[in-house]
């Protein structure tokens, strides 16, 4: 049998989460970006030898895309927006977090949490990056039929220029709505992590 349990945080909740990200983004920059992408992939690691809910596992798993995000050559992502992805991991660099992880059930909820939150505020960054990792597995089929004269480097240049592109525009777009610019009542409130 399972349990359904739902919560929702309020205004007060999440200025607390952006006050631990932004504490976490401090520390981080002292360690820099190999340290804070190893601090997440580590996290992935601890969880795979114990047992935790599956909502929580299934939250963590997006820590995987967002590090390989920054580590993937051919994506290269633009200084500015790997700085978001990086900082937006900061968190998972403290080794206190706000539930001890060895409280069983529920030691990595503050994590999932806070990866639910990042996963929100990167979604433009995490579809553009999926699309392009299926645009890449996609062509690199074609190119092993020859079916295509044009180099891989540059499709995945072109692909990867779009991609990216969409993704600053959707961004933008959001900061607009979100300034007032078009808020429609059907929207989530605002949240601004980082």
């Amino acid at each position: 049998m399972s349990l359904k349990v739902t919560f929702e945080l309020a205004d007060e909740d999440l200025d607390h989460f952006r006050r631990v990200m932004r504490q976490a983004r401090e520390l981080a920059k002292e360690r820099g970006t190999e340290e804070v992408l190893a601090a997440a992939e580590s996290l992935l690691e601890r969880i795979k030898v114990v047992e935790v809910p599956e909502f929580i596992r299934d939250r963590l798993g997006s820590i995987k895309t967002l590090t390989e995000m920054v580590r993937d050559a051919e994506w290269n992502l633009p200084a500015p927006d790997r700085t978001r992805v990086v900082n937006a991991l900061a968190y998972f660099c403290e080794p206190d977090d706000l539930i001890p992880d060895d409280v069983p059930g529920l030691g990595f909820l503050d994590d999932a949490i806070m990866v639910e939150l990042v996963v929100r505020e990167l979604r433009h960054e995490i579809e553009a990056y999926q699309d392009f990792c299926s645009y890449r597995v996609a062509r690199d089929a074609q190119l092993s039929r020859g079916e295509d004269p044009v180099t891989r480097d540059e499709w995945l240049a072109a692909r990867r220029k779009a991609l990216q592109s969409r993704m600053r525009n959707r961004r933008k777009r959001q900061r607009e709505q979100r300034s007032g610019g078009g808020s429609s009542s059907s929207t989530r409130s605002p949240f601004r992590l980082f």
